[in-house]
Formats: C-alpha cells, sequence, structure tokens
C-alpha cells in the first residue's frame, strides 16, 4: 500500500496499535474506557440538554459551559470509538488523510478548550469584578464573536501541522505506536528532517495554552483582589465558590495536558505504555467528570436538575 516517489515514497496507509506492550490486556482495558465513554457521553448531552431547555440557564456562564461540553464530546468521540475498536479487534489500518483529519481535530479540540476556559475565566471577571455591567459586557453578540475568535484561532494554529507532515516522506514503518494519531508521534514515522514540526509542536502549546493560562491567572489575581474587599467573610465565601467549577475544570483538563506534554518531551525513560495510556486518559476523564464537577458545584444546575425531576415525578 506505498506510492512510489522519485527517491522515497510514502505510506497510503497506517496501523495504530493500541498501547504497545500492553496488547494481552486490551480486552480487559476496554471495559473501564467503555464505561468511562458512555458516563462522557451520556452526562456532557445530558448536560448540554439541560442548558437547552431551561431559560433559567441561558446565561454567559452556562453559554460558555455548553462550549466546553460541545469541545469535549467532540475530543472523545474521534478517539476513543477508536480506539475501543483497536482493544476489541487488534491493530487496525487507518488511511493518511483520515490520520490527519483525526490528528486535526485532537489538536485543534486542545486549543479550543484552552480558549474556552480563559473565556470562563473572563466571565467570572466581570460577574464578580464589574457585575452591574455584566449583562451588558456579555451580550450574546459579543459571546458570538468570542466563540467565532476561539475556532478562527484553534483552526489557524493547527491547520499548519496538517502541511507539515503532508510534506514529509514516509519510507520506513508505518505503524503508529499509539492509540489514535497524533502530530509528532506520525512525524517520527518520516525518512526526513522533522526539526520544523517538532518547534511547531512545542510553539503551539507556549503561544495558546500558555498564555491563556497566563491571562486566566491575571483574572483570578483581580477576581481576589475584588473579593478580599468585601466586607464580610461569608460574603467572599460566597463569590469564590461561583469560581469554583471553573477552577475544578482548569485543574482538570491543564494538569494532565502538561504532564503528558512534559513526559513526552523529556521523559525518555517513562515506558512507551504510560505515555499512550495518559494520552488515552487524557481524552476520556476530564469529559466524563466535567458534567459532574459543575453538577455538584454550581448551585443553578441543582436547581434546575431538581425541577425537572420533580416535574418528572409528577407525570
Amino acid at each position: 500500500m506505498d506510492a512510489p516517489n522519485s527517491t522515497t515514497f510514502s505510506h497510503l496507509s497506517f496501523v495504530l496499535v493500541g498501547i504497545p506492550g500492553l496488547e494481552p490486556w486490551h480486552p480487559w482495558i476496554s471495559i473501564p474506557f467503555t464505561l468511562m465513554y458512555t458516563a462522557a457521553v451520556l452526562g456532557n448531552c445530558g448536560l448540554l440538554l439541560l442548558i437547552a431547555t431551561q431559560r433559567r440557564l441561558h446565561e454567559p456562564m452556562f453559554i460558555f459551559l455548553s462550549m466546553l461540553v460541545v469541545a469535549n464530546l467532540l475530543l472523545s468521540t474521534c478517539t476513543v470509538p477508536n480506539t475501543l475498536v483497536i482493544f476489541w479487534f487488534g491493530p487496525k489500518d487507518i488511511s493518511f488523510s483520515v490520520c490527519l483529519t483525526q490528528m486535526f481535530f485532537v489538536h485543534f479540540v486542545g486549543v479550543a478548550e484552552s480558549g474556552i476556559l480563559l473565556a470562563m475565566g473572563f466571565d467570572r471577571y466581570v460577574a464578580i469584578c464589574d457585575p452591574l455591567r455584566y449583562t451588558t459586557v456579555l451580550t450574546n453578540e459579543k459571546i458570538g464573536k468570542i466563540a467565532t475568535a476561539i475556532v478562527v484561532r484553534s483552526f489557524c494554529m493547527v491547520v499548519p501541522i496538517v502541511f507539515l507532515l503532508k510534506r514529509l516522506p514516509f519510507c520506513a514503518s508505518n505503524v503508529i505506536l499509539h492509540s489514535f494519531c497524533e502530530h509528532i508521534g506520525v512525524a517520527r514515522l518520516a525518512c526526513s528532517d522533522i526539526t520544523p514540526n517538532i518547534w511547531y509542536g512545542f510553539a503551539v502549546p507556549i503561544l495558546t495554552v500558555v498564555l491563556d493560562i497566563v491571562f486566566i491567572a491575571v483574572s483570578y489575581v483581580l477576581i481576589l483582589r475584588a473579593v478580599f474587599k468585601l466586607p464580610t467573610k461569608d460574603a467572599r465565601r460566597k463569590t469564590l465558590s461561583t469560581c469554583g467549577s471553573h477552577v475544578c475544570i482548569i485543574i482538570l483538563i491543564y494538569v494532565p495536558a502538561f504532564f503528558s506534554l512534559l513526559t513526552h518531551r523529556f521523559g525518555h525513560n517513562i515506558p512507551k505504555h504510560i505515555h499512550i495510556l495518559l494520552a488515552d486518559l487524557y481524552v476520556l476523564i476530564p469529559p466524563m467528570l466535567n458534567p459532574v464537577v459543575y453538577g455538584m458545584k454550581t448551585k443553578q444546575l441543582r436547581e434546575q436538575m431538581r425541577c425537572v425531576f420533580s416535574r418528572k415525578g409528577n407525570w
């Protein structure tokens, strides 16, 4: 399945092997993966349906949450079903074009999630530091512009990766030691210099995620400064509690992402299967826990869920 080129040739398809070194355990690993993926899909779809159908939740905070839910669903759905097929039936062929498409969406959603978390941080900043202008600052029109900016930025940052990979000749192994296609994992199979890929792959998180974290940190410094000016401890506690869900999701998304990135770049002594397992869990655990975190820590969501279930109980 190879196409000849003047001195080298490029594979028309690759083989995904799942978690290398743990092949005998794939059927057993698939059980918690299936349960987590099912919980993620049901939980996020339920949360999305609740926000869409309850007028009291048609606020900027929950609109941004809906965007995060859609990103979570897209990330897990474009990777996990394919991974489960590998676990159940063994190594799977994937065409180069499909591999590029999957890789694009994995990295696109990663950048978009970071942008959404920044937008949610801005939402909390306006709600706490300038509450009287909250509805005028975050109108539906402005939220639409923010969403458009997030999508455009993510597309512009990730689409060069596709062309950086397409220029490479692949003349050696076509076996990808991973459960899904990701940039550097595919680039390492090339038989030419991948230095531009390595540097661009390192620059993208610096120019997006790291900058987003800096701006989020600045927003929380301003939030804390405003909170400590409140007259009573109870008022400070109630105000900070509105940020609890956002802080939990930040930790849930950023910490595993940076841990996986740093171990991938510098943890050369860490076994390959640990790298792949961490990457697989990263696309599963945050989407699975996101509805739980917001359901437990957001008062408005709990109240609307109680209203929905009480209505059903009266039917």
